[in-house]
């Protein structure tokens, strides 16, 4: 916020009597002065205060802040050399079904994986056995501290389960996301435990929750171990139609609130994707994870990290279009060394939404 300087100078009024004519002033001068008319005007203009002048300083120039960067940018993995040029600092592209490593950019890379997270939220929820009819409330709680982000759920607004999931998974919605991991048995507490046991489980050696939503930089991963996640998450089949799902309408009080899916391929009909979800924070850059049928192959793509708005979009439109390239070219490896460690969080207030 520009903040301004203003000064304000006030001129003096007039004097309020009119002065006296000399001793040898003119009768004709005399008489103008007994004049009522002429009297009432010399009154008049006397008790006119001056007009006010306000002198308003010029806005003093503040520098602009630089665009903050990525974990990825800081780290450098966008100095990789890319054969296929893409804008994602890490790009992992695997065989669902025989594990044959297509392409891989610094694919070791640990770093916030943003809404990504809610397809572990997800599948907890899944494989909970919690029901999907259970009505859940909105409160407080669930509203974002960490980035100020928004929300259409009101606190006190309910919804069940299975909405509160369709909008996390299909819409990014960060307060449905919380709610679930509020209402898991043992409470949020439980459910980031069971979160980092079942990254474990998974053999995700790279990965670390705080927080169910993604909203919190500290959620990391690599694309090694998203790959894993998405090869399970998978294999249950609410979790790929609820992903997928192009829009979905809930009735929240009188209203009906209209949600859409955050991923524009899912609406293309050149891409037949059977599990997707998307991700971004400042820290994060663009994220996306799928599992799509492409070039005859069941395929499992992982982009982190891409630098603008609708680049992660466009690099998925590269990849597919190097496969669907006869024949197809040899799989580019690439990394940058820094990138296999994992990163030192920054320390910096961004604001930026999940999604």
């Amino acid at each position: 916020m520009v903040s301004l300087a203003v000064g304000l100078a006030f001129a003096t009024s007039a004097d309020a009597a009119a002065r006296r004519p000399a001793k040898n002033a003119s009768p004709s001068a005399t008489s103008a002065k007994k004049a009522p008319v002429a009297r009432s005007s010399t009154r008049a203009k006397a008790a006119a205060p001056t007009r006010t002048t306000r002198a308003v300083a010029a806005p003093r120039r503040v520098a602009a802040e630089p665009p903050r960067q990525s974990f990825g940018q800081l780290a450098g993995l966008h100095e990789a050399d890319d054969p296929l040029d893409l804008k994602s600092g890490v790009a992992y592209v695997l065989d669902q079904e025989t594990n044959e490593v297509l392409l891989s950019k610094n694919s070791k890379a640990v770093l916030p994986i943003a809404s990504i997270t809610k397809l572990m939220t997800g599948l907890l929820i899944a494989e909970s056995g919690q029901s999907l009819d259970e009505v859940l409330t909105i409160t407080e709680e669930d509203i974002d501290t960490e980035k100020g982000s928004s929300s259409r759920l009101r606190p006190g607004t309910q919804l069940s389960r299975g909405e509160m999931l369709h909008l996390a998974l299909m819409s990014s919605e960060n307060r449905a996301a919380n709610a679930l991991g509020r209402n898991y048995p043992g409470g949020l507490s439980a459910f980031v435990a069971a979160m980092n046991a079942k990254a474990k489980l998974l053999g995700m050696s790279d990965t670390r929750y705080v927080e169910p939503t993604g909203l919190s930089s500290q959620n990391q991963s690599s694309a090694r171990d998203l790959a894993l996640l998405v090869k399970t998450a998978h294999q249950v089949p609410l979790l790929r139609e609820l992903s997928t799902s192009p829009e979905y309408q809930v009735a929240v009080g009188n209203r009906q609130l209209q949600y859409r899916t955050t991923n524009r391929l899912v609406l293309n009909p050149s891409w037949e994707i059977g599990l997707q979800k998307t991700g971004y924070i400042t820290e994060a850059g663009q994220c996306l994870v799928m599992q799509a049928q492409l070039a005859g192959r069941k395929l499992i793509m992982v982009l982190l990290d891409s630098a603008g708005k609708y680049s992660r979009i466009g690099d998925a439109e590269r990849i597919r279009k190097w496969l669907l390239s006869s024949p197809p070219q040899s799989a580019p490896t690439t990394s940058v060394a820094p990138a296999a460690a994992p990163l030192v969080p920054v320390t910096a207030a961004v604001q930026a939404t999940a999604g």
